[in-house]
């Protein structure tokens, strides 16, 4: 038999919370090359592009298991020269460009359309000015 699992509106806004409730203050952290296959895996070779800053709150009230963030600071300063391929989030407390196990949230890809972080240009030059204008997350079962 198929599984069926159904979260009531309550369960999934919980969840969502608790997700959002770790990047109060935190990192989102841009990527060039191969996301890893799970966000406990550390990062290897794969050069980091930017770093922008959540605030406190990270993100608003949650509605039917989604949450959009509050606004995010600008990285005025790009790390490097790459294609944007993923992202990684990580708790306050982040040293931007370690990648400290204890503060990994999560990680998801980067395009253009259709990836978890849609950018207007995955093209980023160093140096550059590197916004995200809206951030949402989704609880795993709506």
């Amino acid at each position: 038999m198929p599984l069926r699992t159904k979260l009531s509106t309550r369960a999934v806004n919980a969840e969502v919370s608790a997700l959002t409730a770790l990047l109060d203050g935190g990192y989102l952290e841009i990527y060039a090359g191969l996301q890893p296959t799970s966000a406990d895996d550390a990062i290897l070779r794969q050069p980091r592009l930017a770093t922008l800053r959540f605030g406190e709150p990270a993100f608003g009230p949650p509605t039917s298991g989604v949450v959009r963030a509050y606004p995010i600071a600008k990285e005025a300063d790009a790390a490097a020269t790459g294609t944007a391929t993923w992202f990684r989030l990580y708790r306050r407390g982040h040293e931007p460009g370690r990648d400290e196990p204890d503060l990994r949230v999560l990680d998801g890809s980067v395009g253009t359309l259709g990836a978890n972080l849609n950018l207007t240009s995955v093209e980023i030059q160093v140096h550059a000015e590197v916004s995200v204008d809206e951030f949402m997350l989704t609880a795993s079962q709506v």
